[in-house]
Order: structure tokens, then C-alpha cells, then sequence
């Protein structure tokens, strides 16, 4: 699949998305995007509402500003149409011809769209990145948080930089909980929030090393490991019996997790033979037949 084409329609339909969520006119057609863009288009809805008290800072402004006029001209947005030939407006007045026009005003409004909302969202993101970057549950900042985190997993398209968007957000988790040590509740729940977004993470970066026969996503879940672990036993210290067992079940899944990963690659190693099955972690390998 042409990847860039893939990205222009993906833009153009949360452009769709985004003005009629904002009262234009609803169009009857749906996408297969349509459920990862609505966390977007439910972010640039709260950013309508819930501006952030914070000073962005002028020198990104006048950056992003660059960068928007320098995008609108080389996509020709808001420039007057060239005139065309008599001889080619008159083999255009009737049949499919007729439609370019339109289609042609589409797309420059569906970029002009695009480029706005951009605009917007940068502003109002980087803002608000500054404000909640530091939130942790029950933090006035931390659903935009979070819904932050949505909207970058629904512009990603590659599973490997969704599966390492999923192990970012681990450990933001891993630091949350840090924060929250003493209320038990919110620190259990803020690990499982942790082990969910590392399983979906690995489970992405161990299929796409199986699709691939490449070890090289397998690098990625590895090196993930290494900190992560050092990370989580420093929760044991000084902690509560509940904390440290909660904590003992997330390190027991990193454990697995390099079991996994150890035998994904020498699976990959030895041929890649049919896998036994597959479960929360991705592909489970079968063993490697003897002398291989």
C-alpha cells in the first residue's frame, strides 16, 4: 500500500471529521480510520473548550508560523486558480471533467482544514504538554493528559512506532506510580494501567518482528526491559507489603516478557518455524527442530 496515500486520505477524513464535528455538513460515507481519528477529533473538540492557562513560547510561534505559510504555499492553499486554456475549458464543461473543479476546491479546503487544525492543536498541545507532564490521577490536567496520548497512538500508522508509543507510556505509568506511593489504590491502579499499555506494546513489536523475520523490533522490547526493570524494583523500596506485592506481579511480567523475546529470536534465528499459538504478549514460537 503507498504509505503517502494512505496518510493524505487518512488527513483528509479527520479534516471531514473535525468540521463536522464543529456543525458542518455530515457526510454518509465512513472510513476504517474513523475510530482511531475520534480520539483526535474528541481532543480538538476539548481544546475548544479547556484552553490551558499557560504562555507558549513566542519562538515556537513564529516557528510554527514559518512552517504553516511555507506548507500553504507549496500546496498552493488560498492562491487565486491559474486561468486555463479556451481550448481545455471547453473539454471540461461536460462529463467527469466538470467534477475537477469541485473536486479540486475539496481538497484545497480539506488541507486549508488540516493546516488550521495544526495550527491549533500545536499551539494548544504544547501548552498543554508543559502544564500536565507532571499530572498523575486525580490531577486536574491528567484525562487531557491522557487523551494526548490517544490522539498521538491514532496518528501513528506503524504498528512498531505504535508498539513504542505503547512502551513510552509505560513508563510515564511507572513514573506516576512512583508519585502516587502511599495511596494504595491509585498505585495499583496506575500499575495496571502499566502492564495493559506494556502488553500492547510488546504484543506490536514481537508481530511485527515474527511478520518481518527481523529481530530488529525485538531490540526495542529489550532494551525496554532493561530500564523498566531497574525502575520497578526501586518501587520495592520502602514500600508498603501491598505496594511491594503489586509491584512483584509487574516485575513478573517483565520476566515473561524476556522469556518471550528470547525465544522469538531464536525462533527468527533458526528459520521461524510455525508458531504454537499466539496470546497477551504476541506470537508464541515453537521450538527449534534439532541441529537447527
Amino acid at each position: 500500500m503507498d504509505s503517502d496515500l494512505f496518510s493524505r486520505r487518512r488527513a483528509e477524513r479527520f479534516a471531514q471529521l473535525l468540521d463536522e464535528a464543529n456543525g458542518g455538513r455530515r457526510r454518509h460515507a465512513r472510513s476504517r480510520a474513523d475510530d482511531q481519528l475520534a480520539a483526535l477529533v474528541a481532543v480538538g473538540q476539548r481544546l475548544r473548550t479547556e484552553v490551558p492557562a499557560v504562555e507558549v513560547d513566542p519562538d515556537f510561534r513564529t516557528g510554527l508560523r514559518a512552517m504553516l505559510l511555507a506548507t500553504a504555499e507549496r500546496e498552493g492553499i488560498g492562491a487565486p486558480a491559474a486561468a486555463e486554456p479556451a481550448a481545455q475549458r471547453s473539454t471540461t464543461t461536460t462529463g467527469r471533467g466538470s467534477l475537477l473543479p469541485a473536486v479540486t476546491a475539496r481538497r484545497a479546503r480539506a488541507r486549508g482544514a488540516i493546516l488550521i487544525g495544526i495550527a491549533a492543536g500545536a499551539i494548544a498541545v504544547s501548552g498543554i504538554s508543559a502544564a500536565s507532564e507532571n499530572a498523575v490521577p486525580g490531577d486536574a490536567l491528567y484525562g487531557m493528559k491522557r487523551s494526548t496520548e490517544r490522539a498521538q497512538l491514532a496518528l501513528t500508522s506503524s504498528d512498531i512506532s505504535r508498539g513504542q508509543l505503547f512502551l513510552d507510556f509505560a513508563r510515564t505509568r511507572l513514573g506516576e506510580a512512583a508519585a502516587l506511593r502511599g495511596d494504595q489504590t491509585g498505585f495499583s491502579a496506575v500499575l495496571d494501567d502499566m502492564d495493559a499499555d506494556t502488553r500492547q506494546g510488546v504484543r506490536l513489536l514481537n508481530s511485527a518482528a515474527v511478520q518481518r523475520s527481523d529481530p530488529a523490533a525485538l531490540d526495542a522490547v529489550n532494551s525496554f526491559l532493561t530500564g523498566q526493570r531497574r525502575s520497578v524494583n526501586a518501587l520495592l523500596d520502602d514500600a508498603t507489603r501491598p505496594e511491594r506485592d503489586r509491584a512483584r506481579r509487574s516485575l513478573a511480567l517483565l520476566d515473561a516478557i524476556r522469556e518471550r523475546s528470547d525465544a522469538l529470536r531464536a525462533a527468527i534465528a533458526c528459520g521461524l518455524p510455525a508458531p504454537a499459538g499466539s496470546d497477551a504478549l504476541g506470537p508464541a514460537p515453537a521450538a527449534c527442530p534439532p541441529g537447527r
